[in-house]
Formats: structure tokens, sequence, C-alpha cells
């Protein structure tokens, strides 16, 4: 749990004129004024009513005050308000000493926004350390706060760290938790967290977390964990900063425990031979060598392939095969040369290594500043294909040295016909290719299928090489494009935000052929290779990547590009954009009908508070597949939010059929309240995946919420409670009380 700091309360100080005027330490006068009778004798200045002093930066206020020159104390009494800089002190009774600007007082308050102190008494030796009794801490400025903390003692070093003894954490005036001791470093990157949560797949657990400075520039973080059906857990993470104006950062991420029931997962999928000790140890650094030279290291290694799934499931979501990669980067407005190495670190996941590979990519520019422009890319590299340990594949490597130029002519005829031919020529070395009279390409075992992009022929357990080739490819093309428009401005909608109405128009083409006359392209081992995917692949170059994966292939991409615009406020927005295209197959590869699926890509925007997004792709020409994904996002009324989509995939031959509803919505019952909901429903299996329900409760400084989950992965349910408590006023410095199953910085 995160403790917040204690600082000081900023107040503008206003102050009267001096009626006179005492010498106080150096040239600083000590100025008193004062409404009702005013003494000095024997080195004591003594005043009354609406007494005001100032010495320096400081200024003071009281109903009655005495000066001792020699002792340079002030005794203050009635309404005592002490502002020096941009702190203030707030007593009954109080000793200030001018020089050493310790303070002595009975029944105290301090603070800066948002964290209010009070004390019964306040005592210091100088401006840099507090000792307060009976203490009480807040953030919430109320006479009556939500929350605070009561203390024996605070002991407060400014600038450092303040110490609390026998403090006790109050909810209202409820106490909820008790420490005999707590420490709360001044640094902003102190902090800690306890965090409650229960999992079916953990059982009841505790997590926990304290994050601490080491020096300057490094930040690091101890994890302790414990679950009922898992065990106990520790980690350790850092952040190192380093290097000119700090631009460089380094960071280190380790976690382990013993699991003591390593197969128990939340999926349908069987496990086996999970370990017990399960760990990860990943080191991730970014150094800026020059301005244009620039160092990367990641590196992660897992105890298995479950790890992040079970424990990091936010990381799993993103990255499920973490890459290890060392690479040095060299920028310029005209190139980009890497040197990288990519290897298999984790044996349990496929992994295509480079032991290392050298590619210069150049950026298109004019070719002495004249009409025609050039751009290319070289790479060299010694690539290896590993599968996962077990696999009835074989592994395979080469070394590839690859080559490719392109030049573009692009122009404007007749003032708005946009041309640009492209004419390129590449050419790729592999010492090792496949022998396909000793390794025969699979048979489709079921003629009446679809035919989609061809399977990676060289993922046969009967792989035999055949020696180096080389390999040349041409490329040629023309893209052509042209813009029509016609404006309406008495176009005029309130209710569906036109302000007047622009419509362009622009057809486009894009003509790509590749000719790789010499080499059969299934003898050709596949490192960058196309993966399924329910998208096209590009067909330009240097966008295509999957040089591995080249072929013939003349392939026309036709399509018009829609765009009404309207006036709002004062700017031009695209109030309707529907993009159509489809690709005309001469002869294409990966798919062996005459037309693609025809795409088409709406977006709506009618007024500010709703959108509507249509991805879709249906085989109107031809056999294919279909998918259309539709999210609508709109404000209902000031205080309810609605989201709804929805994911529906059929006839693809690489992913189940799939209709995915996801409906979301947030109502603000009133200025306290509020309920949040998401649910999931999967139609093709009848199933709701994901269901979550919370309750939202203003607490003036904080914001409370409670659900519950319940997941359902293909049949195993999975439930979950979350309890989340977030300070508003200084949410990073705030105490957090985050009772999230996922984990402490873990969202699910």
């Amino acid at each position: 749990m995160r403790k917040p700091l204690f600082l000081l309360l900023f107040v503008l100080a206003v102050s009267r004129a001096a009626a006179e005027d005492l010498e106080g330490p150096g040239t600083l006068p000590v100025e008193i004024n004062a409404t009702g009778r005013t003494t000095y004798e024997n080195g004591l200045a003594t005043a009354h009513d609406n007494v005001s002093i100032r010495f320096g930066d400081t200024d003071i206020y009281s109903d009655y005050a005495q000066y001792n020159t020699a002792k340079r104390t002030v005794f203050l009494k009635g309404h005592v308000r002490i502002y020096r800089g941009i702190s203030l002190y707030l007593a009954e009774q109080a000793t200030y000493n001018l020089d050493t600007k310790a303070i002595n007082a009975d029944s105290m308050r301090s603070g800066t926004f948002p964290y209010l102190i009070s004390g019964k008494t306040v005592n210091s030796a100088s401006d840099q350390e507090y000792l307060v009794k009976n203490g009480t801490f807040t953030t919430d400025d109320a006479a009556q706060p939500d929350f605070h903390m009561n203390a024996q003692s605070v002991r407060i070093y400014e600038n450092d760290r303040v110490i609390f003894k026998s403090v006790t954490f109050y909810i209202g005036q409820i106490p909820v938790f008790w420490w005999p001791y707590l420490y709360q470093s001044l640094d902003r990157s102190f902090s800690y967290s306890i965090a409650p949560a229960y999992l079916s797949s953990w059982g009841f657990s505790l997590l926990g977390q304290v994050t601490f400075p080491i020096g300057d520039n490094i930040t690091s973080t101890v994890k302790l964990d414990y679950r009922t059906r898992r065990g106990p857990a520790i980690g350790f993470d850092s952040e190192i900063r380093y290097g000119k104006g700090d631009s460089s950062v380094a960071k280190i991420i380790s976690y382990y425990l013993q699991d003591q029931n390593p197969n128990l997962n939340r999926t349908s999928l069987p496990r086996e031979g999970t370990p017990t000790g399960r760990y990860r140890f990943s080191i991730q650094d970014r150094t800026r060598i020059t301005d244009d030279i620039e160092a990367t290291v990641d590196i992660t290694k897992l105890s298995d392939g479950f790890l992040l799934q079970d424990f990091f499931p936010a990381e799993f979501r993103i990255n499920p095969e973490p890459d290890n990669v060392v690479a040095v980067t060299k920028t310029s407005p005209w190139y980009t040369l890497t040197v990288d190495a990519r290897f298999q670190v984790n044996t349990f996941f496929d992994t295509t290594e480079r032991l290392p590979e050298i590619a210069l990519d150049i950026t298109r520019h004019p070719l002495f500043n004249g009409p025609i422009f050039y751009d290319g890319e070289t790479s060299v590299g010694e690539l290896s294909r590993n599968f996962a340990a077990g696999s009835l594949f074989q592994d395979y490597s080469a070394l590839r040295i690859d080559s490719f130029h392109q030049l573009t002519y692009p122009n404007t005829y007749f003032g708005w016909l946009a041309i640009v031919p492209r004419v390129g020529f590449r050419e790729t070395y592999y010492s090792e290719t496949r022998n396909l009279s000793l390794s025969p390409l699979p048979i489709n075992p079921d003629p009446s299928a679809p035919e989609f992009p061809l399977a990676d022929p060289t993922t046969m357990p009967a792989l035999h090489t055949a020696g180096g080739v080389f390999r040349s490819v041409f490329n040629a093309g023309i893209e052509g494009s042209f813009k029509i428009s016609q404006a309406w401005d008495d176009v005029q909608t309130r209710a569906l935000g036109l302000d007047g109405l622009r419509h362009i128009i622009q057809p486009f083409v894009d003509f790509s052929y590749v000719s790789s006359p010499n080499v059969d392209p299934a003898a050709i081992l596949q490192f960058d290779r196309v993966q399924p995917s329910t998208k096209l692949n590009p067909i330009d170059f240097p966008q295509y990547t999957s040089i591995d994966a080249l072929d013939n292939w003349s392939i026309a991409r036709i399509g018009v590009r829609n765009r009404l615009q309207t006036r709002r406020d004062d700017l031009t927005v695209s109030w309707l954009e529907l993009e159509t295209f489809v690709d005309v197959n001469f002869n294409n590869p990966f798919e062996k009908t005459d037309y693609s699926n025809v795409f088409n890509k709406l977006t709506f925007t009618p007024v500010p508070w709703a959108t509507l997004v249509i991805d879709s792709q249906v085989p109107l020409l031809a056999k294919g597949f279909t998918e259309v994904d539709t999210n609508i996002n709109f404000k209902v009324t000031a205080n309810t939010v609605i989201t709804l989509g929805h994911r529906y995939l059929n006839n693809n031959p690489f992913f189940d059929n799939s209709s995915l509803f996801t409906f979301g919505g947030y109502y603000r019952i009133d200025d306290n309240w509020g309920f949040g909901i998401l649910e999931q429903y999967e139609a093709a299996t009848n199933i709701f995946e994901q269901q979550r329900f919370s309750v939202y409760r203003d607490l003036t400084s904080w914001v409370a919420s409670l659900g519950a989950i319940i997941r359902n992965n293909g049949g195993v349910k999975e439930y979950g409670v979350l309890l989340t408590f977030t300070l508003k006023a200084f949410p990073k410095l705030g105490l957090d009380l985050n009772f999230d199953p996922a984990g402490t910085n873990q969202t699910q």
C-alpha cells in the first residue's frame, strides 16, 4: 500500500508596512507592527493585538508576540500563523527561532495542497527536521475528511523522509488498519502496496511490492506474493537511467515461485510437464550512444511457455512469445543501418535466429535532385529457423545475402492525374535450399477446401537440403489516382452535425508485377515468410517483407475512397469516410481465385459524441471467407456511455468461425455513484467468454470501485473479485490500495 508524502501548504502571504525595525541576523531587519500596545525593554520587544512580524521570507501573525533579540526567538500566542516561503504553520501557541527556523508549538496544523497534517505538539531543532506528537495526516481538505491517519508520533525530515509510529488508517471515523511503524520516503519514486485478491486459478492471494530509489537514477521494486493454490513468489525489478540527459534506460525484471499446481490453467487446452520451479528474467536496455546511434537489448528467459499466461496476463495478451534480440542502429535522413542478433533463449517457442544480420535501408530520395527517386535495402545474415523442442519439424539454416533496389517516377499529369510508375530488382543468395526431389510438397487432403495462401513447404518432417543458389526477382508496377469533389454549403443539419458538406472521391489503382524465373519458390527455405492472416498482403516494395515467400505474381488492387467533410468548431472534419477495394488476381500464388474479397472500411462520425466503424470483407466476386468487424461508441446522455462491438468471421481456413458480441457501458448515477459493465458473448459456441461488473463510489478524495469478473475459456470457468481505491488528489503519490486479481501493476 503506497503512503502519501508530507509536504507544506502553499499560501500567499500579505504583509503591512512596518511600524518598528529591529536588527536581526546579518543585515535583515525584523519589522514588527501591531494595533495595540508595543514595548521594548531589556532586549524584549512585546506587541499586542493584530501583531504582524516580517523577517526575510518569513511573515508572522498572532494576537500577542514577544521577540527576544538575544536568543533570536519569537514567542507567539493566539491565532498564530507563520508564513515562511511557501510554508504555513497554524497554532494557538508557538516559539519560532529566526536563525534556525526551529518551531515549538501546541495544536499546530500545516501542509501543502493536497496534503494536510496536524499535531498536538510540534518541535523542531531546525527547518529540516520536525517531530509531531499525536499527529493526523490526510489529503482531504474538509472539516470531516473521508480518510486520515492518526499516529502517536510523526518525524519529518524535510525533502527526505517521514517516519510514523503507531499509526492507524481511518476511512471516515472507522479504523481499518494499524501499523506499529511506517516509513515514507519523500522521493517520488518510493511507494508500496498490499493487494488482496482472489482468482479461482490462484485461490486467495496477497500481492505486495515495495518500490524504492537507489541513488538519483535507479529505482527498484521488490515483490512478495502469496497464492493459496500456487504458493509463495518473490520478484525484483529495477530501472536505471543513465547517459547524457538520462536519455538511456535499462530495465531488469525477475520473478520466481515454487508452483504447487503448475499444470493448473484457466484455458481448455491440455497442459503437461510444466515445472514447479517457475521463473522469468528479463533485461531491456536502450542506450543512446550518440545522437544518431542507438543500441538496444531485449532478452527474456522463461521457465516455461505458460508463465506469462498464468501470472502476467496483461503482458501475455500483448507479447505472448517475448523476443530475444540485441541490436545497434545508426539513423540518418538518407538511410538506416542496423546490426542485430536474434537468438532462441526459450526452446519451447519457435524462433528464427539471426546470428547476426546486417541491414542497410535507404529511404526514398531523388537521384541527383532530379525527378526520379531511388530506395533500396540490402541485408546479410546467418539465419536459422529453430522449431520448439519436441517438434516433428526439422530445423534448418542458411546464409542469406539480399539486395533490393527500386526507382520511381512520381508525376502529375493534366493538373489532376497522379501517376507513379516503379521498377525494381532484387538479387538474393541462399547457401542452402530445399531439395524438392527428395522432399515433395504435401498434398491437400481436402481438394474441395478453399485455396488460400500456401502452407509453409519447409515445415515437413522429411527435409532435405540441396546447396546454394542465386535467386533473381524483377518487380514493376504503377500507381494512379485522382480526386474530384463537390461542395454544398447550404446543407445544414444540426442533428447530424452538418455545417456544409463537401464530397471528395478518389479512385485509385495499384498494379504490381513480380517475376522470379530462375528458381522454384518452393525450394527456398522460409525465414521471412507469409503468416496466416485475414488481411491482404502488401503488393508494393519494400512494404512487402516476406521476401523468402516471393513468387511470380500479377495483381491489380483497384478501389475508391469516398470522403464527406463538414465544418465543426472552425475546423474541417471528416464526417464520413469509406474506402473500398478489391484485388484482381491475374496471377496470385497465395490466393488461387480470380478476385479477392471485397474490402470496405467505413468510419462515420456524425456528431462528436458518436462514432461508427465497420471493417469488412466479403466474397462477392469469388469464393472466400467473410469477416465483418463493427464498433459503435456513443454517449447516450451526459451520464451514460455505451460501446457496442461485433466480430464476425466465417469460413476462414486458418481461424475458427466466430460471432463475438461485446457490450460495455458506464452510467453515472449521481455525483457519488457510478456503474460499469462489460460483456463478451461468443455466439458460435454459445459461451459468455467474459463478464465484468463494477460499482464506483466517489469518496471526495478517493474513488473506490468494487467489481466481479467471470471468464469462460472453452468451458473452463474462472472467477475473480476486484476492489480498488484510487486517490484522486495525487494518484502517483497517493495511498493506493489496489485489490486487483491481476496482481500489482498487472491489469487484466
